[in-house]
Parts: C-alpha cells; structure tokens; sequence
C-alpha cells in the first residue's frame, strides 16, 4: 500500500510538472489517483480484517473443541486406570498388553489436546501464568529422572551440569517445567543410538540460563527459520521419527516470551542442536 502512495504521488507531481498551465487536468488526475488509493486501500484493509476474523474463529473453534475432547479422554483414563487396577480382577498377558496400548494412544491424545489449547491460548495473548519462586535446579533433576528410563530404552544419556550455585527463577513453575519438557524429549527422541543429551544451568545476567544439548540428527541450514512456527518438523527428522505434531517448540517459544524471557538454538545438520531459554531471578 505504501508503494502505491507513493507511485501515486511521484506520477501526479510529474503530471502537474508538465502540465502546469492545464490546472483542470491536475485536478481530475489528483481526483482519479485519490479515487484509485481509496478503492485499493479499502480492498487491502478488508482483506486483513477477513484474515483476522477467520484467525479468530479458528482458535476460538480449537479452544471449545479441545476442551470437549479433554472431558471424555479424561473419563477414558480413570476407566482404564480402574480396569488395570489388579485389586479387583486378574489380568492375563494378553488384556495387559491390549491395556497398555488403549492407555498409551489415550495418553497421546491427551497431550495432543492440551497442546491444542495451549497454541490457542498463546495465539489469542491469553496464556494464563502464575509467577513464583521456584527450584530449576531441582526441577531438572526431577525430570531427568522421569526421562531416564525412556532414554535408557532409546540408547541415550542424559546428563546434568550446573553452573556454580544459581539463585531461584521466578516464572510459572508449571509452564517452565513443560517448555523444559518439550526440549529435553525432542533432544532424546532425535538423538542416534549411544547418543547423549546434555542439560546445562547457569547465571545470565539477571536471569537463569538453561541449555539443552544433543549430537542427534540436527536441523537442515535452510529451514532454521521455520524452527518455532506451527506443526514445523524437519525434513530429516520426518524421515527419523514418523511421530510428532511440531507443536512443542513452538508452545516452548510462547511460554518463555510471556514469562520475559528469551530462546534460541544452534544446530548443524547430522551433529546436533543446543536449544537454550531463560526466565527472570526471583528477587
């Protein structure tokens, strides 16, 4: 819109230049351009207001939607929890396994959705925190012991540095914990067998700085870009790993710039990615 305005006013300036003893032809050129910026503007403008509006629809959609879907998945859960439950009835091998696999397909659906709601709430500026103090130091340690046995499976290691001794952050424990969370499995789950993932914390500044490094499959040098958008997956890591939305970075993005913090990576293809956040000190 900007070039046309200006287009526009460089060619009636040459106009007049030309034709300065013909003031009516000014005046009907100046009327017909002011005519054309109008009609062009008021089409461009309509256009970004019909944009926003179907945005708008759109997350509100995935929103209810999402919370319907949470109800009954939740109610699946409890159901199946209930019937795995070996106080009430014996189960032989077989229903153990059939269990286990209803148990993980409703678990990933559940994820599934709570990211759902998690993407239409930061889409809509509307990402509920609960700032306070909190352990990251403590927290990392309780999540590499619940990844543990799941990277153990996988081949990998994970291990934990810390920086001298770090204050406490002040953020939304719940939400730092899940953005924690999505880069330490992506970091696991894209690493070769006998790779290693490495967790490190420190001071910044006056914020604490964590660093999330693997020697996995890393991210092509022409889709960096792309790395924190929406159902983004790598090239490589479509052909490595089947499974994924390409939801958790980019809800890791939105959760660390609403607590005002910063994120970021390096990454070269077939060597690795360190991914790296950081969230305010409590004072």
């Amino acid at each position: 819109m900007g070039v046309v305005t200006i287009g526009t006013m460089l060619g009636t300036y040459l106009i007049a230049y030309f034709f300065v003893d013909q003031p009516e032809i000014v005046a009907l050129i100046v009327i017909i351009a002011t005519g054309i910026i109008f009609i062009v503007g008021h089409f461009i403008i309509s256009g970004f207001v019909y944009l926003a509006e179907a945005n708008r629809m759109k997350s509100e959609f995935v929103s209810i939607t999402s919370h319907q879907l949470r109800t009954p998945l939740s109610a699946v859960k409890w159901s199946l929890n209930l019937l795995m439950d070996e106080r009430w009835q014996k189960l032989d091998q077989k229903q153990k396994e059939y269990f286990e696999i209803m148990k993980t397909s409703n678990n990933r659906m559940i994820r599934l959705v709570n990211d759902l709601l998690d993407v239409s709430r930061i889409e809509q500026g509307r990402l509920d925190m609960r700032p306070g103090k909190f352990s990251l130091d403590d927290m990392i340690r309780d999540l590499i012991a619940e990844i543990t046995p799941i990277a153990r499976d996988g081949g990998v290691s994970l291990g934990f540095e810390v920086e001298g001794g770090v204050p406490e952050g002040w953020a939304d424990a719940e939400r730092v914990r899940l953005a924690l969370q999505n880069l330490v499995d992506n970091a696991v789950k894209y690493s070769n067998d006998g790779g290693a993932v490495k967790i490190k914390l420190g001071r910044f500044g006056n914020f604490l700085k964590c660093e999330v490094h693997d020697n996995g499959v890393g991210i092509p040098e022409h889709q960096k870009a792309d790395v924190f958008q929406k159902f983004f997956r790598s090239d490589n890591v479509r052909k490595y790993q089947t499974e994924g939305t390409g939801l958790g970075l980019f809800i890791a993005k939105g959760i660390v710039d609403a607590l005002g913090g910063k994120i970021g990576f390096s990454s070269k293809e077939n060597q690795g990615s360190d991914f790296w956040f950081t969230i305010p000190i409590a004072k």
